[in-house]
């Protein structure tokens, strides 16, 4: 049984939509444990960023070194284990976090809340796989004790200074991109550049977002769109967060930047395929509207215009 002040730890390896959707739990966790010294073991692109949340107090980075270099995963399960960790709540429950319950000897383990073999507080709802991540993290924490687990709330994230973009107060966010392995979930670069336009005829300036991976996106929605704006590679999270906590609305596929364009609080829409599920990990923000077909070039630029237009002319207290 843990006490008030043993140290915690929290898995959250990844990817950043997931990452966002856990920080409810993340803060579930705090408020369970307010003493407690609460380590998190995440990947290099969130730890900076992490780090100055109120959830946690330590950042460990994973570097999620292949099964093939045991000097690494030696050095990790040292680090792992002289922790002195009471319990682990792994948030990733991927067969990678798991196998990490192993890394302790049998005696020595600590209490895990997760799904792997042999975990003291199992996440064993037989409907995990088909719940929503925040439904699933919910029940998982619940069995491990903690009942009130919150949506994410980014209110903590300092806000930059956006004067070095020289913005209109009028401006919407673009997400055209998304990961680059799973082209199949992203709405046609024509349509966004076509959204684009009909953005600017209305006196709304388009900021195109993403990474490098998304400026030949920029490219084409800019040739077709020259009011528009290219702030690929040009924004941190916290960039991303200021620009949605001012934008008039937002629109994009599945992928991380709108997970935090939404927990931002920014109306808009996101565009689901076939190839990922709403119910699954879509945004639950009440003024996000969710869109999906099953090949997304089947939807048109009106459909998904016309939630935007209402933003528009309802503005954001309606």
């Amino acid at each position: 049984m843990t006490s008030a002040t043993d140290p915690i730890l929290v898995i959250r390896l990844g990817a950043l939509g997931d990452v966002v959707l856990s920080m409810g739990p993340m803060a579930a966790i705090r408020q369970h444990h307010p003493k407690a010294r609460i380590t998190l073991l995440t990947t290099k692109p969130y730890a900076a960023w992490l780090k100055q949340s109120p959830y946690v107090d330590e950042v460990w980075i994973d570097d999620r070194a292949p099964w093939w270099r045991p000097d690494l995963l030696l050095a990790l399960r040292r680090r792992l284990i002289t922790g002195g960790f009471a319990r682990v709540y792994d948030l990733q429950t991927s067969g990678r976090s798991s196998r990490y319950l192993k890394f302790w000897p049998r005696h020595a383990r600590p209490e895990w809340s997760g799904i792997a073999a042999g975990a003291s507080h199992p996440d064993s709802n037989p409907d995990r796989g088909i719940a929503h991540t925040i439904d699933r993290q919910r029940e998982q924490l619940r069995l491990a004790g903690i009942n009130d687990t919150p949506l994410t709330d980014l209110t903590w994230m300092k806000l930059t200074d956006l004067a070095r973009f020289n913005l209109p107060e009028r401006y919407a966010l673009l997400v055209p991109g998304g990961s680059a392995h799973r082209p199949e979930k992203r709405w046609p670069v024509e349509n966004y550049a076509k959204l684009a336009r009909l953005l600017s005829s209305a006196g709304v300036m388009p900021l195109i977002i993403g990474g490098a991976d998304e400026r030949g996106l920029a490219s084409t929605i800019l040739t077709a769109c020259p009011t528009a704006r290219d702030l690929t590679t040009a924004t941190s999270f916290e960039d991303l967060v200021t620009l949605a906590r001012r934008a008039m609305l937002a629109a994009g596929n599945d992928t991380g930047p709108m997970h935090l364009i939404a927990a931002a609080g920014t109306p808009g829409v996101v565009l689901f395929s076939q190839h990922s599920n709403p119910d699954l990990c879509a945004p639950r923000q009440p003024r996000m509207t969710i869109l999906r077909r099953d090949d997304l070039a089947n939807l048109t630029v009106d459909e998904v215009f016309e939630p935007l237009e209402g933003y528009l002319v309802k503005g954001w207290d309606d």
